[in-house]
Formats: C-alpha cells, sequence, structure tokens
C-alpha cells in the first residue's frame, strides 16, 4: 500500500489498456481520472473550453478525457494535471493473480 497524504494524488498505469486511478487517501480509496478532472474543474467553475485553453490541449481532448476515453497521450494528461497540481506517476499495483 502506498502511503501518501490526503493533499497528494498517485495515478496508476495498468493492464494492456490504459486505466488511470487517482489514489486520493492512506487507505486506497480511488477515483477515475476522469472523474477526478472534471469535479476539479466543476469546482474551479470552468468550463470545458475554458480549461482546454487553460492548459493548452484541444477541446476534444478534454472531453475525450472526461469521459474516461482509455488510451489519451500522457504528456497532454500531465498538462491538464498540472494546473491542479498533480502529475501521473507508476505505483505497484495492489492486484494480485
Amino acid at each position: 500500500m502506498v502511503s501518501k497524504n490526503m493533499n497528494q494524488s498517485i495515478y496508476t498505469l495498468t493492464g494492456i489498456i490504459i486505466n488511470i486511478y487517482v489514489y486520493l487517501y492512506p487507505n486506497g480509496y480511488t477515483m477515475n481520472l476522469n472523474d477526478f478532472i472534471k469535479e476539479k474543474r466543476k469546482l474551479l467553475k470552468l468550463t470545458q473550453p475554458e480549461l482546454a485553453v487553460k492548459a493548452g490541449v484541444g477541446i476534444r481532448f478534454l472531453r475525450e478525457l472526461e469521459r474516461g476515453k482509455e488510451t489519451l497521450r500522457i504528456d497532454k494528461v500531465n498538462q491538464v494535471l498540472q494546473l491542479f497540481g498533480h502529475q501521473l506517476a507508476p505505483v505497484q499495483s495492489s492486484k494480485t493473480k
């Protein structure tokens, strides 16, 4: 288990297709990346076009990100996450076979 405080987030990349989850609490509570981005955008009262401009990504990319598209460019995901003080980082998967 990863031990982080409540203000830090870690993103996992698992499987053949990228599935991204946000670890928000030490107890392992997770949130899908798309929900995390949408929630942060709404907290800042930004529209999708406004966030896309601020992040330097296209509106189509941001819409696909918020819809949970499974294949996205990591550099562009990081551009969006940087606005919220976060970035993608690998963590050990807790899944066992």
